[in-house]
């Protein structure tokens, strides 16, 4: 019985240049491929059909009554193939389909906006789609190609790409440190009102370096204000009511217009990254990955002074 349904469309387009060429040599040389590559496809073809498809000579090839037969298909397959490569081609010249982004909300007007409408402004065909939201998406199930996270990398089968490094600054509003001394160590904060990201928790932590890096404590505490977005703690420090923690990276101006300054500089958090997840490295589509690049070259020149 004739096993033509299993047959590998590479080895019939090769089949069909050995007929064209009218030999194994001209083939290889026009598929610029080894002579040897091409005589094996060939042997390997028949054997899986079960059937000879040329005959041999040291001067000629011949095909075999089933050989005509198949060369019909194989011209077909030939075609095939080559308009498969074509779209292929033009799909990766061509920059343009949807990109699907996922990032948390505090960091959507200060990067993912400006990043998305750089990126656009350099392929306009691409269209782009961002979903903002604290909890971990599903990558498969819902559709996303790319996903900004902060921290280690948990699931191992998703790859992640680096594009900032960055500490979160103790800071406070030039109206509050008026009226309250400024803390020089961590216990003092204890004497302070301080503002936390917290997702209801009635207690919060903050690990401290100090800036020399040879010592480390550990503070826990009550806020008096707790509030899982750090858009909203930064609006809270901006009306004076104590200190707390932001990443640069959120509301940045606010620091560098003297509307909220830092305090303690001789302790500091410890620094976070910033990564790019996605599925895998293998296959990924042109919009993907030419966002990916252009966050890491640009992420950095949105934020050039981070501290770390």
């Amino acid at each position: 019985m004739l096993r033509y349904k299993m047959t590998d469309l590479n080895s019939l387009r090769i089949f069909a240049k050995v007929v064209e060429a009218n030999g194994f040599s001209e083939a290889a040389r026009r598929l610029q491929m080894p002579a040897s590559t091409v005589s094996r496809r060939i042997a390997e073809l028949e054997n899986q059909l079960g059937v000879r498809l040329l005959e041999r000579s040291t001067r000629r090839l011949r095909l075999t009554d089933i050989g005509s037969e198949i060369l019909q298909h194989a011209n077909r397959s030939a075609e095939l193939s080559e308009a498969i490569d074509r779209v292929v081609s033009c799909k990766l010249a061509d920059v343009s389909g949807v990109l699907r982004l996922s990032a948390p909300p505090s960091i959507s007007d200060s990067l993912i906006a400006p990043l998305a409408v750089s990126f656009q402004a350099a392929y306009p065909d691409v269209r782009v789609q961002i979903l903002i939201t604290e909890r971990l998406v599903d990558h498969i199930a819902e559709g996303v190609d790319l996903v900004f996270r902060v921290g280690t990398l948990k699931d191992s089968s998703l790859v992640a790409r680096t594009i900032l490094t960055y500490r979160h600054q103790l800071l406070a509003s030039p109206e509050y440190l008026k009226r309250r001394k400024p803390p020089r160590k961590p216990r003092d904060l204890l004497d302070h009102r301080l503002l936390a990201f917290s997702r209801w928790r009635p207690e919060s932590r903050w690990t401290f370096i100090s800036a020399g890096g040879k010592k480390s404590e550990n503070l826990r505490f009550q806020p008096y204000l707790s509030i899982n977005d750090f858009a909203g703690l930064a609006a809270a420090l901006l009306e004076g009511i104590g200190i707390g923690d932001l990443p640069p990276i959120v509301r940045p101006e606010l620091l560098r217009t003297g509307r909220l300054v830092e305090v303690m500089l001789g302790w500091r958090f410890r620094t976070y990254d910033l990564v790019l997840l996605h599925l895998s490295n293998r296959h990924i589509s042109r919009p993907v990955s030419l966002f990916k690049e252009f966050a890491v070259q640009m992420a950095p020149k949105l934020f050039p002074k981070l501290p770390a």
